[in-house]
């Protein structure tokens, strides 16, 4: 089983606000939608911190892997945090670890990871991870 994570244990927190569609046929939010709240904490990471540039930059980063495992349900009207760390930098490819809290809450509601790899927009190969993102991401790495 995996252990909860806590809100201190994340170097980052990005806000988000739920959206009335965000909920599903059970009143709670659906959970493909966590993977968009994931995305979105993380690029905006890149973006504002790290400079990276997703309509003309020569690198992008795609997603690999991913997975998130569930402990309490979140509905919309809620304002929500999804608390972003680094587990493992590597040449072209970072792994995160992501936690979603329910606003103010130290116990998260859902723990999830995935895996980007930063490549060549023009070639779609593999390449490595460009200096401002990369000094961005070291930021985030999990001590």
């Amino acid at each position: 089983m995996t252990i909860k994570p806590q809100r201190n244990d994340y170097p980052y927190l990005h806000p988000i606000t739920t959206r009335w569609h965000d909920n599903d046929i059970y009143g709670h939010i659906n959970n493909v939608t966590y993977y968009a709240f994931f995305d979105s904490a993380v690029n905006s990471w890149l973006i504002n911190e790290g400079g990276l540039d997703i309509h003309q930059g020569e690198q992008v980063a795609f997603v690999v892997s991913s997975g998130c495992d569930y402990f309490a349900p979140v509905a919309f009207p809620e304002r929500i945090e999804i608390g972003v760390r680094v587990a493992r930098l590597g040449s072209s490819s970072v792994h995160y670890e992501l936690a979603l809290f329910k606003a103010g809450m130290a116990e998260a509601c859902a723990a999830g990871r995935f895996v980007h790899v930063f490549v060549e927009r023009a070639s779609n190969r593999a390449c490595p991870i460009p200096p401002g993102p990369r000094a961005a991401l070291e930021r985030l790495i999990n001590l």
